[in-house]
């Protein structure tokens, strides 16, 4: 059994594009996997510091959250 996967290329530039997508579709998706993980871990740090009070290096006359969340209060 054979497949045919032909494909007409109108120019180089398709060509470079369609080469490009096929070889990093790989590096995309791990990518974006550790993007979600950077993601999901800064929630982490972020739920500890609610927790602790605040961050441990926190100025000593500045609120614990910066000026967004002196705002908030």
């Amino acid at each position: 059994m054979r497949v045919d996967f032909r494909v007409e290329l109108r120019s180089v530039g398709t060509a470079l594009r369609l080469a490009e997508s096929v070889l990093l579709a790989g590096g995309q998706r791990q990518a974006r996997r550790n993007a979600w993980a950077a993601v999901c871990e800064n929630r982490r740090h972020a739920a500890a510091r609610e927790l602790d009070g605040g961050p441990a290096d926190a100025p000593a006359g500045g609120p614990a959250g910066g000026p967004a969340k002196a705002a908030r209060r």
